[in-house]
């Protein structure tokens, strides 16, 4: 420090622990108050902009950009501009995390299987975005949604048949995660016998009122089989039945619920059963899936209607169409 107790600012570069460079650079962006300038022309520091340069270090190494830091140096709102910048921060570090032990698991996933696996599991895994989004099922349900359907009613399905990417998976989530990415991607579903059936397939029907009956019985359903119930006549059961009846304009009666049973034994597609398989282990565990609730439902239906020996095939889950 000379005399008059100001730095060059090769000085206050070796203070800081930064290089000759970094500091002009912040200097020219206007981001360290020069005291003076000498007799031949140079930059002179004071404590001030030692403080103000280790700061900046301090920002930079949270990662903020120097756009950021110019913003949480300006005075007015600066705590504000600082809370902001972190927050963003830890949700950045937040999503690497998510990506880093989706990461792991997939390689513990290729680790401990056969080795006449990897190969197969290999080409699922690449087949996933990184990370992971839920983009595909997403568009898989959108397709099978009536097309009217209104956003509200649409975000709700949504919301029950489409498992979020577990935060810390387990390699057999990877594994069941990457085979319904698969499922709903496979060109086949193009194809006729492929594409799942309408909710009710013969004539017209309120899809809004379909939706919104299903949805209410589904919670009561949920709470029954949390309670270690399955559903029985009544309850979940009646406001089953009741969706349908109110779509179609018709009353619950003994012949509905009849014709009911066979409406839902008529999808013959292979994807649903297969999907919700898969969804099962991604779904909280405490949290019934959509489609094992459809499965009780139209049991307890059937066996309302026929009895509980009758011969009548396994429905599957399509009622979210």
């Amino acid at each position: 420090m000379s005399s008059d107790g100001l730095w060059s600012i090769g000085e206050l570069a070796a203070r800081a622990g930064v290089t000759v460079k970094t500091v002009r650079f912040y200097s020219d962006r206007g981001l360290l108050p020069e005291a003076a300038r000498s007799s031949g022309g140079h930059r002179r520091y004071g404590a001030e902009a030692l403080d103000r340069l280790r700061f900046i270090r301090s920002l930079r190494a949270l990662d903020l950009p120097v756009p950021e830091v110019e913003r949480v140096l300006e005075r007015d709102g600066a705590d504000a501009v600082l809370e902001e910048a972190v927050a963003g921060q830890l949700r950045d570090v937040g999503s690497q995390l998510v990506a880093l032990r989706w990461k792991e698991a997939s390689l513990r996933l290729l680790q401990e299987c056969a080795a006449g696996e990897r190969a197969e599991r290999l080409r699922l895994l690449g087949a996933l975005p990184a990370p992971p989004d839920t983009d595909a099922l997403v568009r898989f349900w959108r397709r099978a949604l009536p097309v009217r359907l209104p956003g509200r009613v649409v975000a709700t399905v949504l919301d029950a048949v489409v498992p979020r990417p577990p935060e810390e998976p387990g390699p057999e989530q990877v594994l069941a995660f990457a085979r319904l990415h698969a499922l709903v991607t496979d060109p086949r579903l193009e194809r006729p016998e492929f594409r799942p059936a309408p909710p009710l397939p013969d004539g017209e029907y309120r899809p809004v009122v379909l939706y919104e009956g299903l949805a209410e019985a589904y919670g009561l359903a949920s709470a029954e089989v949390r309670a270690g119930r399955a559903p029985q006549a009544g309850g979940a059961l009646d406001c089953f039945v009741s969706a349908y009846a109110r779509a179609r304009g018709e009353p619950d009666t003994p012949d509905f619920r009849r014709r009911l049973v066979g409406l839902l034994a008529l999808d013959d597609s292979p994807v649903l059963p297969r999907y919700w398989k898969l969804a099962a282990g991604l779904f909280a565990p405490d949290e019934p899936v959509l489609g094992m609730l459809h499965h009780h439902l139209s049991v307890a239906l059937r066996d309302q209607v026929h009895g509980p020996d009758a011969d009548v095939r396994a429905y599957t889950s399509h009622a979210t169409r």
